[in-house]
């Protein structure tokens, strides 16, 4: 089976690694014959081209590499797995079996570019991956599969994403077979329960200093929290829902709020990063921040040296 991989980041690595080990050791099957992914992008202060994982992958390894999703090949299958583009009719058609996504959520809940980031921040116990067959909307086509994984207290972006991406691959290459050979019944997804996530940017880490003071002191700010990369979502600034937010951008773009070092409001304020943070009966409390320009340190490091600081 000749098989062409869309995809981007690091995290999608175990997908396309087991893909490929699987399909090239069966007997006259080829594995992944291409990957399209995203072009090298200027990066850092000297704006050195950079590859991405997926295309530094594939360049290792001798196999075809393409930049532009109307040059893909036909194969029998495409694997999608954040790739970070609608995929139009004219590619899908080149695959004698479609393309299947891997979505790290459970369509139709939180559609879109940021699935983990919002169900760590919805306060959500539990999450999961749908592989659907896609079609030219947002994560809309008929689910093939779907797995569930709790989520820990514990959890971020970061560790989260892995356990669901890893997990993914090993439950997308023992579907593959039945699914070509038509024995798994394909089920359409309820449009009318879809809940729609956006692209996360660094603006977005911002918290309200005014939630931290009331958090720091285990009380609920007034008014509600509206979370810019969930579609018509809000929740209330609590101590708890805080504390998930904070793990849900971490570690990109990370969270932060504003404090002044001298606790005059003359002063202009500084950016503080809050890089771990935990609730203790309920308070929130901070284990580990940064002040632009400056290293990481404990809380009780920073206030040590700022004794002044004060959120603003």
């Amino acid at each position: 089976m000749k098989i062409v991989f869309f995809g981007t980041p690091d995290f999608v690595l175990p997908i396309l690694d087991l893909l490929h080990k699987t399909f090239r050791d069966r007997s006259n099957e080829s594995g992944v014959v291409a990957v399209v992914t995203q072009k090298p992008k200027p990066t850092g202060r000297e704006q050195k081209l950079t590859y991405s994982p997926v295309d530094t992958w594939a360049y290792k390894r001798g196999i075809e590499v393409i930049h532009e999703l109307a040059s893909s090949p036909s194969a029998d299958l495409g694997i999608l797995a954040a790739y970070g583009e609608i995929i139009p009719q004219a590619v899908i058609d080149k695959f004698k079996f479609g393309i299947l996504n891997v979505h790290p959520s459970l369509l139709p809940k939180y559609r879109g570019a940021s699935p983990i980031q919002a169900a760590i921040a919805s306060g959500d116990a539990q999450t999961g991956v749908s592989i659907i067959r896609i079609d030219t909307q947002m994560d809309h086509g008929p689910i093939v599969s779907q797995f569930k994984e709790d989520i820990v207290g514990t959890d971020t972006l970061e560790t989260l994403r892995l356990k669901l991406f890893e997990r993914s691959a090993q439950v997308l290459v023992e579907l593959i077979a039945p699914f070509i050979q038509g024995k798994i019944n394909l089920r359409e997804q309820n449009h009318d329960e879809a809940t729609y996530t956006t692209l996360v940017k660094k603006e977005h880490g911002l918290i309200p200093s005014k939630y931290i003071k009331k958090a720091i002191l285990g009380k609920e700010a007034a008014g509600s929290w509206v979370i810019p990369f969930i579609k018509d979502y809000s929740l209330t600034p609590a101590p708890r829902s805080i504390e998930a937010f904070i793990r849900a951008l971490t570690p990109w773009p990370g969270v932060w709020t504003q404090v002044n070092l001298a606790g005059d409001k003359k002063q202009p304020p500084r950016r503080l990063k809050i890089l771990k943070a935990h609730l203790d009966e309920g308070r929130l409390i901070f284990d580990e921040v940064q002040l632009e320009g400056k290293n990481p340190v404990s809380w009780e490091e920073f206030q040590r040296g700022y004794p002044t600081a004060k959120l603003e």
